[in-house]
């Protein structure tokens, strides 16, 4: 009899783990495993999504290698993976570090102040730096012309000397308060006695920062580096609203390429636009593996 339970206890327990599991397995199967294999087969094709496909091979993934505007993309992902990060990150310590360590009256206010800009979307992000970028109304030219700048009605975004850099304050003005959040969190496990420690040694501000700190929440500051260097290699929805790649191409990275190559009006090619993405994702891959050898993976223990 008590066999028979025990028999009983573990199927029940076997088909609720089968219950748990099928539905989140199965979105994963559907909606990113299946994708990705359709691509590498779209790859191989010359397919405007309309005619019959063609099979062409490797064809698509040599005209890859000879297309210039798809290394000239990657570069601009690059100077995004360069800057992006560091920046966030920067800003978001130092912030995070003062509101955690200066007891600011305000400092709820203040967290919520920063993290609203997570709150709105990407679309209202672009939207509201497009009008900051604004040449004849813009609050940029019109804070520059108080400070008696003769900007005149420069349009910053129709430019392609300062096109790709202005592109950058709203990835960072819309992360930073994420991370000031993260960082925050992070900091409040770190003792006390340590801070006291340092005070009584003589230790100033940048000091602790740099000492205690930033070493023991640094398993935290490597993950939060992953994930912004590579939402800055695959993201391009703010390129796409603020410039569409323009001007002549200055502003244009990989995701938004592929965009046009598989959505636009002038190509429609979804084969071409495969072989970029499977181009993509081995980059993806790659900034992954190397980021986990060269970024340090453990905290300092004191």
């Amino acid at each position: 009899m008590k066999k028979k339970w025990r028999s009983k206890a573990k199927t029940q327990q076997i088909i609720f783990l089968l219950l748990a599991i099928t539905p989140p397995f199965g979105g994963y199967l559907l909606f990113t495993l299946y994708p990705n294999l359709v691509s590498v087969y779209y790859s191989l094709l010359a397919w405007d999504g309309i005619s019959a496909p063609k099979f062409v091979g490797l064809d698509n993934y040599v005209t890859l290698f000879q297309d210039k505007y798809v290394w000239r993309a990657l570069l601009h992902n690059l100077f995004f993976m360069a800057v992006v990060p560091v920046s966030v990150i920067f800003i978001s310590l130092l912030l995070g570090y003062l509101l955690s360590n200066k007891g600011y009256r305000g400092t709820p206010f203040f967290k919520v102040l920063f993290f609203f800009p997570n709150v709105l979307s990407t679309v209202v992000i672009a939207l509201l730096w497009a009008f900051i970028y604004d040449g004849s109304f813009g609050l940029l030219n019109g804070l520059l012309r108080l400070l008696g700048v003769p900007i005149g009605n420069y349009y910053w975004l129709g430019e392609a000397k300062t096109a790709l850099a202005a592109i950058v304050p709203p990835y960072v003005w819309g992360g930073v308060g994420l991370y000031v959040i993260i960082f925050m969190n992070a900091m409040a496990t770190i003792p006390k006695s340590l801070y006291e420690s340092a005070i009584l040694e003589g230790a100033g501000h940048m000091t602790r920062l740099f000492r205690i700190t930033i070493p023991l929440i640094m398993p935290i500051i490597r993950v939060s580096a992953l994930f912004l260097m590579l939402g800055a290699l695959k993201g391009f929805e703010k390129q796409m609203i603020l410039t569409n790649g323009g001007p002549s191409g200055s502003t244009d990275v990989i995701g938004l390429y592929i965009f046009n190559l598989a959505f636009g009006a002038e190509y429609h090619n979804y084969g071409y636009a495969s072989a970029v993405g499977m181009f993509l994702f081995v980059i993806l891959v790659v900034s992954k593996l190397l980021m986990d050898k060269y970024l340090p993976d453990r905290s300092v223990e004191y």
